[in-house]
C-alpha cells in the first residue's frame, strides 16, 4: 500500500492572517478559502500543502511537530521572514546553532537551516 504526504494541518486563531504569512514565507498562493480552514500549496496538484484550521484553543507550550525551511542565504532569509511578521525564538537551541529558530505571528516555532541539498546533509 502507498501512502503519500497530503498536508499539514495547523491549528490557529486567525487562519487568514496566518496562511497569508504562510503563503509569503514558502512563494505559495491560497488553494481555498474558507471562514474555519484556508490551504496554501506551491499549486493545486504540487504535495504537500498546508491547511490552516482556526480553533478556539491558544498555543500553550513549544511545538512537538514543526517546519524546516532551508535557503540559499540563511541570514537574508531570516531577516527577510522576520520582516513579514515572524519573531526570534529561544527553544534551548544554544549558541552553536547552526539553525535559527523562528515563531510564526502566532507563536509556532519552526527553523531556518543552513543551505542542504539533501536529507543527509
Amino acid at each position: 500500500m502507498a501512502v503519500s504526504l497530503y498536508q499539514i494541518a495547523i491549528d490557529c486563531h486567525d487562519a487568514a492572517a496566518l496562511a497569508r504569512f504562510w503563503s509569503r514565507v514558502l512563494d505559495w498562493q491560497i488553494l481555498y478559502e474558507d471562514p474555519e480552514e484556508i490551504v496554501i500549496g506551491a499549486g493545486p496538484s504540487a504535495l504537500p500543502g498546508i491547511v490552516f484550521l482556526t480553533v478556539p484553543e491558544t498555543k500553550t507550550v513549544k511545538n512537538r511537530l514543526h517546519i524546516d525551511l532551508t535557503p540559499d542565504d540563511q541570514a537574508a532569509e531570516v531577516e527577510r521572514i522576520i520582516a513579514l511578521g515572524a519573531r526570534r525564538a529561544e527553544v534551548g537551541q544554544g549558541d552553536d546553532a547552526t539553525w535559527v529558530v523562528l515563531a510564526d505571528p502566532e507563536g509556532n516555532e519552526f527553523c531556518v537551516l543552513r543551505p542542504k541539498k539533501t536529507l543527509l546533509d
